[in-house]
């Protein structure tokens, strides 16, 4: 992997897969257990909208030295203490704005979970389309204990857990374990000990394998049915798998099929 110096900042280090299809996001401020700061949020940002302008098929998220993420910052939340309405609105948007554009990017986002991975964080997590979590990794919403809600996490989180574990983690605050996150459907994967890369370079592997047009329109697809009712969803969907079936894309993968080769996709 080789750094990418124009989109890494002295929070968050950007690393491009040499074949340009993989794009690597490493949170990089280990004394604070990588806690979200305006550098990460805005280098997140910043990555995705250039991973949607290049080759790029897959995002990864993960944390410096052994640990996901903490959460905000409290320590720059303090800063804004009877600032007013507006600064308190300003310091705690970035979370949601960087979920939109997970959501939005025609790449498929996957985290890498390891250590800690709480209150934001798990947001963050959460929005990734896929998690790949190390066995002793930590999560929770922990925010309740100092007077906090996690409202701009539960987003995410809500949409991925089942409701009553869900709600359970929220407003209690207490840590769970990677194999009852996977359980709660807050983890796609749990590695082993000893086998989290293995398990998460063979998950980005197969996901980079994919046509970029059948990424790009399958999670957008997948985003638009999920917030409409049943009928309006098989109606979209039927629209959706005309347009990926006309797409040059299918008929190479169905050609590659047939004459037993490899598939050549082209990009976006």
């Amino acid at each position: 992997m080789d750094r990418h110096e124009d989109l890494s900042n002295p929070d968050l280090d950007i690393a491009e897969g040499e074949d340009g299809l993989v794009l690597w996001a490493t949170l990089d401020r280990p004394e604070e257990r990588n806690a979200l700061s305006p550098d990460i949020i805005g280098g997140l940002q910043e990555a995705l909208s250039y991973a949607d302008e290049a080759e790029t098929r897959v995002f990864v998220i993960r944390g410096a030295e052994g640990t996901f993420c903490s959460g905000g910052d409290l320590s720059s939340m303090s800063e804004t203490f009877g600032a007013g309405s507006e600064a308190y609105r300003e310091n705690f948007s970035g979370l949601a704005e960087l979920v939109e554009s997970m959501v939005d990017a025609g790449v498929l986002t996957v985290a890498a979970v390891e250590g800690y991975c709480l209150a934001g964080g798990l947001g963050l997590a959460t929005a990734c389309e896929f998690v790949v979590a190390d066995a002793e990794a930590v999560f929770g919403t922990p925010e309740v204990d100092v007077g906090l809600f996690p409202a701009q996490a539960m987003a995410p989180i809500m949409r991925a857990a089942d409701e009553k574990a869900g709600l359970r983690l929220l407003f209690t605050g207490e840590f769970i374990d990677a194999a009852e996150a996977e359980s709660m459907g807050l983890v796609t994967d749990v590695a082993p000990e000893g086998e989290f890369e293995d398990r998460l370079s063979a998950l980005v592997d197969e996901l980079a394998d994919n046509s970029p047009v059948l990424i790009e329109i399958g999670k957008e697809a997948y985003y638009t049915q999920r917030d409409l009712g049943f009928e309006s969803a098989l109606d979209y969907l039927s629209e959706i798998i005309t347009i990926i079936a006309m797409s040059e894309a299918t008929e190479e993968g169905i050609d590659a099929y047939l004459n037993d080769r490899e598939p050549e996709w082209k990009q976006r």
